[in-house]
């Protein structure tokens, strides 16, 4: 029998990348310092510096390997997952982070195998049971295909928070899958 397959994002799931990303952002524009709250969409051309770019914010190499693990609970939870589901881990991510995603993956969750590794924007096309994410587009997309997730509480998805199952820190989270997959 096949295992029911748990997708899980990395950035602002796994890992706290707008954090990092507003932390070099002021750092090059101190005259225009953002905050975490500020970040209320994806849209972000304009509350940042307007010499910033997608790239300048995004793009910094090594950004991505120098990532926080969302919480002290996380990588237990998601090894934890992995005994009685396959879990995939699902990023969108510019061809430049590829090879960085992996390795911060790798130094954190190394449990995690290269084939269950998945580089893809568009994460609804893919065949997994229940998503874990942050993204509002992703969530409602899953949840528009008939897919279970769960919502990891951000600024930018506060407009969606009450249509879906919240959960704020990885305490507890293989409870909470194991109860929603049954």
């Amino acid at each position: 029998m096949s295992k029911k397959i748990i997708a899980i994002d990395m950035d602002d799931t796994i890992c706290h990348l707008i954090p990092k990303a507003i932390h070099y952002h002021n750092i090059m524009y101190p005259d225009l310092p953002l905050t975490l709250e500020q970040i209320v969409s994806f849209d972000l051309s304009g509350i940042w510096h307007p010499a910033c770019t997608d790239d300048l914010f995004f793009g910094r190499p090594g950004l991505y390997e120098e990532l926080d693990i969302f919480d002290e609970y996380t990588v237990e939870e998601i090894r934890r997952m992995t005994a009685d589901y396959d879990v995939i881990i699902v990023t969108a991510a510019r061809p430049s982070s590829v090879a960085e995603k992996w390795r911060w993956l790798q130094r954190h969750l190394p449990f995690i195998p290269f084939e269950n590794f998945f580089v893809a924007k568009r994460k609804y096309l893919l065949g997994f049971d229940l998503l874990i994410d942050d993204g509002p587009h992703n969530i409602l997309a899953a949840r528009d295909t008939g897919k279970q997730t769960i919502l990891i509480p951000r600024p930018w998805n506060a407009g969606i928070q009450q249509d879906f199952v919240l959960k704020d820190s990885w305490k507890g989270m293989n409870e909470l899958v194991r109860s929603m997959l049954g």
